[in-house]
């Protein structure tokens, strides 16, 4: 079992956090950042060529972020590779030591900074999931035996603002009978509409752990940016003429993550940041919070 998995079942309320790899080999700065957060958070989560970019594999990077004393939870996207690929990835993850592991699609390669690359996407989320489902009975996606199965803590990720609701909690439904236990979901700025989202997945709540996601706004741009261009994210427009007003752009930004946090505590098993490069303002919000 997983430290990660460990705190949850638990009951601990877990704090994560997240990082890009480098686009290069030296992770002095991703060590730097993360610095301020060390020991105040359960785990930090490693992205896979996020937005398309290429960069340094999260597989590589999270075994890095564990020799030096982090909890990684490695995501892994079904964009770039295909079934053999991925499997083989899985295995490889296992026996450098990783036992989270975040399954993702993935975006669109045409997003990022090699638009011409050919998207795979040979399997979605959900079959990924499958695959992981079958690695740990200890076969893989032919139905061959494997001689030893690895043993993984499998999340995925989730949509609490999508509209409509229903296509989002059929296909979380899909991914909990697949595998996965925990989720992390997409930022929070509403808690009343995340109130919804619990209450609708109620029958789902015994078999998952729930961590809300939570995104440090660095400015009222950004956040007009998320609301009109994100699907899901839905920004009050209150926080957005906080944001507007605020003599302090970084203190409100802290003020404003820490009343979401405080605000939806009581309704999940953790909180997920997505600070975007920007860990030192999840250390000021769990300051301001009174966390670790």
């Amino acid at each position: 079992m997983s430290v990660f998995e460990d705190a949850l079942k638990k009951g601990k309320f877990v704090v994560t956090t997240e990082i890009g790899p480098p686009k290069g080999v030296s992770l002095d700065a991703v060590f730097e950042e993360l610095e301020c957060v060390r020991g105040r958070v359960d785990a930090v989560n490693v992205t896979d060529q996020q937005s398309s970019v290429m960069r340094l594999g999260s597989i590589a990077s999270s075994k890095l972020l564990q020799d030096n004393g982090y909890e990684p939870i490695c995501q892994i996207t079904c964009r770039d590779r295909n079934r053999i690929a991925l499997q083989s990835d899985i295995l490889s993850a296992y026996v450098l030591g990783i036992r989270n592991v975040l399954v993702m699609t993935g975006d669109h390669p045409s997003l990022g900074d090699h638009p011409e690359a050919k998207a795979v996407y040979d399997l979605d989320s959900i079959g990924l999931l499958h695959a992981l489902k079958e690695l740990q009975d200890g076969r893989d996606l032919s139905g061959n035996k494997l001689n030893a199965a690895p043993r993984l803590y499998v999340g995925g990720v989730v949509n609490p603002g999508a509209d409509p609701l229903e296509p989002e909690i059929i296909k979380m439904e899909k991914k909990v009978e697949e595998g996965a236990r925990f989720f992390q979901t997409q930022a929070v700025f509403d808690p009343d509409s995340f109130a919804r989202f619990v209450k609708a997945i109620e029958h789902l709540r015994p078999r998952i752990k729930l961590l809300g996601g939570i995104v440090p706004l660095r400015s009222a741009r950004m956040a007009r940016y998320m609301d009109e261009n994100i699907p899901g994210v839905v920004i009050p427009p209150s926080i957005i003429e906080r944001m507007e007003k605020a003599r302090d752009v970084e203190a409100e930004s802290v003020a404003i993550a820490a009343d979401i946090l405080l605000s939806i505590r009581e309704m999940c098993d953790g909180v997920h940041f997505m600070p975007i490069r920007a860990n030192y303002l999840v250390a000021k919000v769990l300051d301001r919070v009174g966390g670790p």
